[in-house]
């Protein structure tokens, strides 16, 4: 489509849902106006009714493992689970990917494997391992939206995580440079019972107790303020360390958390035993812990939710074993983010409207694309998800899009519907396989492509 309108009934501009008609050409938001407001005659319309149209969404947490463990899953196949789910900016994680993203050079092996295959736009985290603090401005030069580090063993020995001095040593730089460090917030200690295999998630769940996030965030509170730098917590699980988010943003410390989709859904209590597919880390907890952490996102202490899609081939799930311990953690999830979240939003009386932030605006502002990402509004690329919030649906493995069928959504009753997902004004989904080259292109903090 060229220049054309976008009218509904249900449109979110500045946090409220009401009839709007949007202006699109090139490829972007011209103006937003009431819904009777005059419009140019011969224009073409898309009129999608009572269907509610959101901006499109931002996930800055994803694994799409390519290049190296592209068996995993890829950057088309994840992409396009990805604008099935109607998310239209995805930001690859620096692993689990051969090589990892952690030097100048691996990034642009990266880049080069992503080059035309992404169906989404797309950018990438560098990373932040021992040693290579000599590669961190480079990196950013080159494009990478912010840097990652794990405060514990990332699963994988490419990624090796760091300690306070490597992070004393990166953070200054990173603060000069002002770009964000997201934190795999975990300090193992050995206080935890031994265990050699369980079937039982309790076991697993008690070998990574709140404590170790609560403890790593309460060091990354302290680094933040002794340095400057821009820190923001992923996949926070436990419910306990909201209270010194909370300080910390109270005290104006440069400091944000994220929360994902299935510790906003699942409850450990209800996971069977060896029932691998949950396995994730930090873990899913318990029910009482899960609703502290909608009510972190309601208060503002959380900012986001965001997928941490993190798949693999289905054998390392240990499907035949169902061995807590040796199966991989990560949960599929890319197309299914935006139901589950409604799905549980809605159970809460939480409005639709409070989704546009979480999971399109702050997003985008972590990542640098303020002003061109995450909201319908002029000057904004016209990215926007055509989304049904009365529907129901089953979850069907067969019907995602990501490269393996495995997921803990497999046969939940979900929701809302993403109906149509556009990028830029184009649509990538449907529902129905898209013809032509993939759309995608490269974003980074400092432009439009890190090439």
């Amino acid at each position: 489509m060229g220049e054309f309108l976008l009218k509904s009934r249900r449109m979110l501009v500045n946090g409220q849902l009401a009839p709007r008609t949007a202006r699109i050409a090139d490829g972007r938001f011209v103006s937003v106006t009431a819904a009777d407001a005059p419009s140019p005659e011969g224009m073409e319309l898309l009129d999608v009714g009572d269907l509610a149209v959101l901006p499109g969404l931002v996930d800055t947490h994803a694994h799409l493992n390519e290049p190296g463990r592209t068996e995993w899953e890829g950057f088309l196949s994840g992409t396009s689970a990805a604008a099935a789910g109607g998310i239209t900016t995805l930001v690859d994680m620096p692993l689990n990917s051969i090589p990892a993203t952690t030097s100048l050079a691996s990034l642009q092996v990266k880049a080069q494997a992503a080059n035309g295959h992404c169906a989404v736009d797309y950018g990438f985290w560098g990373g932040v391992v021992p040693g290579n603090t000599d590669e961190l401005e480079p990196m950013a030069r080159a494009g990478v939206v912010g840097f990652k580090c794990f405060l514990c063993p990332s699963g994988v020995e490419e990624f090796e995580h760091v300690t306070r001095a490597d992070l004393e040593r990166a953070m200054p730089i990173l603060a000069a440079l002002k770009f964000p460090l997201i934190v795999h917030a975990e300090l193992e200690d050995d206080r935890v019972p031994a265990w050699s295999q369980a079937r039982a998630y309790s076991d697993y769940l008690a070998s990574r107790p709140r404590r170790f996030e609560n403890e790593a965030i309460r060091m990354m509170v302290e680094l933040c303020r002794q340095t400057g730098c821009r820190v923001h917590i992923v996949h926070l699980s436990s419910s306990d360390a909201l209270e010194d988010v909370r300080r910390a943003r109270e005290e104006g410390l440069p400091f944000s958390a994220e929360t994902c989709p299935h510790y906003l859904t699942f409850a450990s209590e209800q996971i069977a035993e060896g029932a691998t597919d949950f396995k994730c880390a930090p873990p899913i907890r318990e029910a009482e812990n899960r609703e502290r952490l909608w009510q972190g996102l309601k208060d503002g202490d959380l900012s986001m939710v965001v997928s941490d899609h993190s798949p693999c081939t289905p054998s390392l799930k240990r499907p035949d074993s169902g061995d807590f311990q040796k199966a991989w953690g990560g949960i599929s999830s890319l197309q299914l983010s935006l139901p589950s979240v409604w799905s549980g939003a809605k159970a809460r009386e939480i409005p639709l409207e409070r989704l546009g932030s979480w999971m399109a605006f702050e997003p985008a502002t972590l990542v640098g694309l303020s002003g061109k990402k995450g909201a319908l509004a002029p000057g904004y690329d016209a990215d926007f998800v055509v989304f049904n919030p009365e529907a129901t649906f089953q979850v069907d493995p067969a019907a995602l899009r990501h490269r393996h069928p495995v997921t803990p959504y497999a046969y939940r009753q979900l929701t809302g519907k993403v109906e149509r997902t556009y990028l830029r004004g184009e649509c990538i989904f449907d529902g129905t396989p898209r013809a032509g080259r993939p759309r995608g292109e490269r974003l980074s903090r400092l432009g439009k492509s890190g090439e």
